[in-house]
């Protein structure tokens, strides 16, 4: 469970994004919106029992928010996922092929 009194919000989203980045040394291509940089965001969806109502935007994303109420995905200036659906890869066709490969991992473990 998230403990919203060891560190606030805003501090929390810093270090994951900017300050995140800049850790890795890489703070100067990513981590915040800025011209220059890996155009990189999401977009979450806010129309949900657990997000409503807001407050606070920072801790909603924080300490409610999931990866499952992430609606729209913008990678380097390009939407790879837009309304919950993958754009640039056949979300089937990779299942299929996991499915195949797990058949053999199984077979591989005598299972």
């Amino acid at each position: 469970m998230l403990d919203p009194t060891v560190m606030d919000a805003k501090t929390a989203m810093r270090m994951a994004t900017i300050n995140g980045a800049k850790a890795l040394g890489m703070g100067h291509r990513v981590g915040s919106l800025e011209t220059g940089k890996k155009a990189d965001i999401i977009l979450i969806g806010l129309n949900k029992p657990h997000l409503t109502p807001m407050y606070n935007a920072w801790s909603h994303m924080v300490y409610a928010a999931g990866g499952a109420d992430v609606d729209t995905v913008i990678i380097n200036g390009k939407v790879v996922m837009e309304n919950r659906r993958l754009l640039t890869i056949a979300e089937e066709d990779v299942m299929n092929e996991v499915r195949k490969i797990a058949v053999g991992v199984k077979k591989s473990m005598n299972m």
